[in-house]
């Protein structure tokens, strides 16, 4: 039997933004920290043309610059100097641009091995532990703390656990912490694509009666293509060959980066909107896709757990007490209802809205569309919740 300050239940992107985020005022304090992770991440970075990809926010690099992160994640991160948002079918388009929000990139695509792996060797070995590849199956509420129950059958303590492992936590389940689930009748379809030619760091969303898309600027003049269709006819498109996805997709998207020309592996993923109904205990904490897991088109999901980690880190390192305090962790929860409320509902209101059929809305949507892009306070508005800063006033 072994204790820790903080236990941090998967290792991935948030888990291990969480633990940057606490590891140069947890060393000073004396904690120790564990992160626990199933799949062990890789000693170098291997470039992929299929790798997945993640956007980044302005906010979200703010974010890493201030963990001194910024730098090595930056050598591949393709910028997002333009957004052009569109509604197949009908005249009005928005177009989002850096240069008139005055910073360098509206946002930024990063392949998640190399984030992963910025992530990683960023870690200070002598404050974080690793647990890896290992899982936790059981989790008990102690007095004081947790204990932690690990598939090589090893038990561990901990003031605070940390649940980060995923929308489909079964340890958020065995706790018997209820989400809401809100199906959106969709799957996500992913893949990199390359045009014929440059997306010079053009981002772009747009929406369909069948379903929103995106096309994102990834390093090597390749785009991270997000589709979402129905179920069946989602999984229709992942099973045609090359040329013919190549060509659908050419019809719905159009001739603004000339011919696609390549398509990579096809992933899909059924979506929902789905919120754990409790985000802290005492000694407790659900964070990331546990807490809350987001429809991808409108690109905020990463960067709202991001937002919370860092909200998370600087709480536990502002309070005097050991993590797991119940009223620390409260006011945790009440600083960041907010934002996750305004970056839950702009995603999902923007998802349906735009996934409409219905006459009415249609019309609507694309007078919103002409209104966003003549109106300067509503383009400000929307940019500002793209770039992640919807609730600082501050930025």
């Amino acid at each position: 039997m072994s204790r820790v300050n903080l236990a941090i239940i998967g290792g991935g992107l948030v888990g291990a933004s969480l633990a940057l985020a606490l590891q140069a005022g947890a060393k000073a304090r004396g904690w120790k920290i564990v992160l626990i992770e199933p799949f062990a991440p890789g000693d170098s970075f291997q470039p992929s043309y299929d790798a997945r990809s993640s956007a980044l926010s302005f906010g979200a690099r703010q974010i890493y610059q201030r963990l001194g992160l910024w730098q090595a994640i930056s050598r591949r991160a393709e910028p997002i100097k333009q957004i052009h948002v569109s509604d197949r079918g009908r005249f009005s388009t928005a177009r989002l641009s850096a240069m008139e929000e005055g910073v360098p990139a509206l946002g930024y695509v990063v392949e998640n091995a190399w984030l992963g792996q910025c992530l990683w060797q960023g870690l200070d070995k002598d404050v974080i532990s690793w647990r890896c590849p290992a899982e936790v199956t059981r989790l008990e509420p102690l007095e004081g703390g947790y204990r932690l129950t690990l598939n090589d059958e090893t038990t561990l303590e901990c003031d605070l656990a940390v649940l980060a492992d995923g929308g489909r936590s079964g340890l958020r389940e065995q706790l018997g912490i209820g989400v809401k689930n809100r199906p959106y009748n969709q799957s996500a379809l992913i893949a990199n694509i390359t045009p014929s030619e440059a997306h010079n760091g053009m981002a772009f969303e747009r929406f369909t009666d069948d379903g929103p898309m995106a096309l994102l600027p990834l390093p090597e003049n390749r785009c991270a293509l997000i589709w979402t269709r129905q179920g069946m006819d989602a999984q229709r498109l992942a099973d045609l060959d090359d040329r013919s996805f190549l060509s659908e997709l050419q019809g719905v998207f159009g001739y603004r980066l000339g011919t696609l020309k390549q398509v990579g592996a096809r992933h899909l993923y059924p979506l929902s909107l789905v919120e754990a109904e409790e985000q802290v205990r005492s000694h407790l904490v659900v964070l990331g896709n546990a807490a809350h897991s987001l429809h991808p088109i409108a690109g905020q999901g990463f960067n709202l757990s991001l937002r919370d980690a860092q909200a998370l880190a600087d709480a536990l390192l502002a309070s005097e007490q050991l993590p797991g305090d119940f009223a620390v962790l409260q006011a945790y929860r009440e600083r960041q209802r907010l934002d996750q409320s305004l970056t839950v509902g702009f995603s999902d209101q923007v998802t349906r809205l735009f996934g409409s059929k219905l006459p009415l809305l249609s019309v609507g949507r694309n007078l919103g569309l002409l209104g966003l892009d003549l109106l300067p306070p509503a383009k400000r508005w929307f940019a500002r919740q793209a770039m992640g800063l919807g609730t600082r006033p501050d930025a």
